[in-house]
């Protein structure tokens, strides 16, 4: 009763905002993508106030050709250990599960560490983990090449196509986003602080706001981007997480193993600087390097899907012709209807 009574109020001080003024809140994380789904937030906001999705599903933005290419090292003698949301994303011509019914060698672990742990006990084995994720789960599996290094542990590499958020959103913006105002990710900010933004509002006029999870911290979020649109700044609602300088120690280790590339997001295009490769002194673990691996001909769509005009947030959901129709989670066509973090899966479980 007292979350109710709470959102009430916050939607009282939302509705004090110029309801003449267009404003527009994009989050770029997937995990606010499907608390904003789930409680129901876009109904109750004012109708000039609109909250739309980012690129913020670090699954949903792994390019086509890229999934390809994972699908295609499948078909080699070795173990791809993943995360669970990859199982399921469709290449071109299969997938990781379609690969596993088939007798492909794919695991599914829960940590990086775990993947470590399991080429330790299969020597014989050569184990490649799918690095997909963002500045939150960079730092683990970048914890594993340094551990894999110490112990000598040949049969373990990684497959890097990690990426990293501040780029994106400046490509968002210097392509016309329609944007006024981003909610930040808690979960990658609490790992790299909330400097990393500044450039938004000094180079574009945008504020943002690094935001917590819960309905209210989502709500109060937007009351302080709402406040402040006439004065941009960057701000942070999740201070019991998110600190300005970050998690010193996490950059440290990400900053001894890997040094920034330039990366291909599904929708955005080839973005300079937006990835991350290993360094000289850890190439013996990258497995792009060690099966000589690379993205499979030029980026591409499968015909039909959106999810790229979808992570840009130029459409909703619903506004692809496939969504909820011939695209299911339990007949996905793009990955957004796959990922936990995805768009479309949200809209599709909680409704538009």
């Amino acid at each position: 009763m007292q979350q109710t009574e709470m959102i009430k109020k916050a939607k009282e001080i939302i509705d004090v905002f110029n309801p003449g003024v267009q404003f527009n809140i994009m989050e770029v994380c997937g995990s606010h993508t499907m608390a904003i789904s789930k409680f129901g937030l876009r109904q109750i906001l004012p109708k000039n106030i609109r909250l739309i999705s980012g690129p913020g599903c670090p699954v949903c933005v792994t390019a086509q050709n890229e999934i390809d290419s994972i699908i295609e090292l499948s078909n080699k003698n070795v173990v791809i250990a993943t995360f669970g949301d990859l199982i399921r994303v469709p290449g071109s011509k299969s997938s990781l599960q379609q690969q596993r019914a088939a007798g492909k060698e794919i695991k599914v672990f829960y940590s990086p560490l775990d993947a470590l742990k399991y080429a330790e006990e299969n020597p014989t084995k050569e184990v490649v983990f799918l690095g997909i994720g963002f500045e939150t789960t960079i730092p683990t599996v970048a914890v594993t090449i340094k551990e894999a290094k110490k112990k000598n542990i040949k049969n373990y590499s990684v497959y890097c196509l990690h990426k990293t958020m501040p780029e994106a959103l400046r490509v968002l913006l210097e392509e016309g986003s329609k944007v006024q105002g981003f909610l930040l990710p808690g979960h990658v900010s609490a790992i790299t602080g909330s400097k990393i933004y500044e450039f938004i509002p000094k180079e574009f006029g945008v504020g943002g706001v690094i935001s917590g999870f819960e309905a209210m911290d989502i709500l109060m979020s937007i009351i302080m981007l709402l406040k402040n649109y006439k004065n941009s700044s960057i701000e942070i609602q999740y201070k019991r997480v998110v600190r300005e300088e970050g998690n010193v120690k996490a950059q440290k280790i990400i900053e001894e193993i890997f040094e920034p590339c330039d990366s291909t997001w599904r929708g955005l295009g080839k973005i300079k600087g937006s990835g991350l490769k290993m360094k000289d002194k850890y190439k013996d673990f990258d497995a792009a390097v060690k099966f000589d691996i690379k993205p499979i001909g030029e980026e591409f769509e499968i015909k039909g899907c959106r999810c790229g005009d979808v992570l840009k947030g130029s459409i909703y959901p619903n506004e692809c012709p496939l969504f909820g129709n011939v695209c299911t989670p339990e007949n996905p066509v793009g990955p957004c209807m796959v990922s936990s973090e995805g768009s479309c899966a949200a809209f599709y479980k909680y409704g538009a």
